[in-house]
């Protein structure tokens, strides 16, 4: 077995008001090993199954202690059994002598330890003392019987635990399912701007939480409670209801786990907010998550990547001009050229250019499993329907005039090169939007390759331009 023993500093800069030390070093440590528990002011991990999934020891340690912005530092021991290291860590943590002592006390066997870095021994220290015991060996090597009778059989138990004889049970420690954090705040707030300097908190440790439980934030929350004293019942706004407390909803495009983008997001929406009074608390909440796919690491250099993604890059152009000045083209399953696609808010788009359960070639879906096909277009071998689709479509449809059963565009005849490609659809939308179509590629002497449609049904021959070639 192996056991680490951490205890976050009493006067460390972490430490402030709302911040608990001990719930972050956890959440840091589940990514270890799943065996974590808190005893006093400390936390016990066994990581003895992760040691070689680390690779070693040191290594496991090493990735375990490095330098870690919201979290406090910590002193640490390490033991063969829990109570072993929990002894060590006491003892360092006690010592006053310089550096080069404190590091013998980590190897410090067990029957040297101090009676007093034994929980269970604390109790009877003043009696130990007067028998002249001052060390785990020392007890140890007393009769069991007489020191059952004597001190109880928890003394006797905690010492079999200490030495490997008993197994060492606790409740260990699990995630929440929902993130959900308070932070009070040093002094009172009265910009909203600089609230985002404890939200930058509270986000590291979202992160925590996101990577111990492998998920990415979709969808968080920020709360903040205004003074009473001061606060105005009667302002309602996109943030605050009239109570006394405001709220802002963050989402974003993709499963994340990067903080600096959320709290730029953060820092957008918090520079439109006006706040009606003082802000005294804060709290960050995780509304949705996703859990994160793995990704696969390529054998051969890769580029360098600079500045934020597509999907970033519109989410923080969203929260500063506002979700509907940064639009995208959403795709739908519609078989009609005009209605395959439409503009919509970017916040609104789903990353992958498709909404959920709808495939990226909708195009592709749309022509080739409901379009009636005829000879002509259709008949081209190995070439897909929707190559032959124009780079631009027309607002409206174009009527076009008909001569000798020819549409005219320009002034001059149009050349049918490639048709007809039929298309059938809307049925359930009515007689005004049921689409009944032949399209053809054809080539204007004036304007070059335009594309074009026929009405089938219509009483009369109807032609209508509807697209261009670039």
């Amino acid at each position: 077995m192996h056991w680490i023993a951490l205890q976050p500093r009493p006067e460390a800069p972490g430490t402030e008001a709302g911040v608990d030390p001990h719930s972050a070093w956890a959440w840091w440590a589940l990514q270890f090993t799943p065996l974590v528990a808190r005893v006093e002011a400390a936390l016990l991990l066994e990581v003895s199954a992760s040691v070689r999934l680390f690779g070693g020891g040191d290594a496991l340690l090493a990735q375990l202690l490095k330098p870690n912005w919201p979290l406090a530092p910590v002193e640490y021991a390490q033991g063969a059994t829990s109570l072993v290291a929990f002894g060590r860590l006491q003892l360092a943590s006690t010592s006053d002598s310089d550096h080069a002592a404190i590091a013998a006390t980590s190897t410090l066997p067990a029957d040297a330890l101090p009676l007093h870095t034994l929980v269970a021994a604390r109790a009877h220290l003043h009696t130990l003392a007067r028998l002249g015991l001052t060390t785990w060996g020392q007890l140890r090597a007393l009769p069991r019987g007489g020191v059952v009778r004597r001190f109880g059989a928890g003394l006797v138990d905690a010492l079999d635990c200490a030495y490997g004889q008993q197994a060492e049970v606790y409740p260990w420690l699990t995630l929440p399912d929902v993130f959900d954090a308070p932070l009070e705040l040093l002094s009172s707030v009265e910009n909203a701007s600089a609230l985002l300097f404890g939200a930058r908190r509270l986000l590291a440790q979202l992160q925590l939480w996101l990577r111990a439980r492998q998920r990415g934030v979709l969808a968080l929350e920020l709360l903040w409670e205004l003074d009473a004293r001061r606060s105005n019942a009667a302002h309602i706004d996109a943030h605050h209801s009239g109570g006394a407390r405001g709220r802002l909803v963050l989402r974003t495009a993709q499963p994340t786990q990067d903080m600096q983008h959320l709290a730029r997001l953060l820092g957008e929406q918090l520079a439109q907010v006006t706040l009606p009074a003082p802000v005294l608390h804060l709290r960050l909440r995780s509304l949705q998550t996703q859990p994160l796919a793995g990704e696969s690491i390529s054998l051969l250099p890769e580029d360098v990547r600079h500045g934020d993604s597509l999907h970033q890059l519109l989410e923080r152009l969203s929260a500063r001009l506002g979700p509907q000045l940064v639009r995208s083209i959403s795709l739908h399953a519609d078989h009609r050229p005009e209605r395959m696609q439409c503009w919509q808010a970017a916040a609104d788009v789903p990353s992958t250019g498709a909404k959920k359960g709808l495939p990226l070639a909708t195009k592709s879906v749309a022509i080739t499993s409901y379009s009636t096909r005829v000879k002509g277009l259709n008949g081209l071998d190995g070439l897909p329907p929707m190559a032959l689709y124009p780079s631009w479509l027309l607002a409206t449809p174009l009527r076009l005039t008909v001569h000798q059963g020819l549409p005219q565009h320009e002034g001059g005849p149009l050349t049918l090169l490639a048709g007809p490609q039929r298309l059938e659809a809307g049925w359930l939308d009515g007689d005004a939007h049921c689409a009944l179509r032949d399209y053809y590629v054809a080539r204007s002497a004036v304007a070059g390759l335009v594309w074009l449609y026929c009405e089938r049904l219509s009483g009369q021959a109807c032609w209508y331009l509807h697209g261009l070639y670039a």
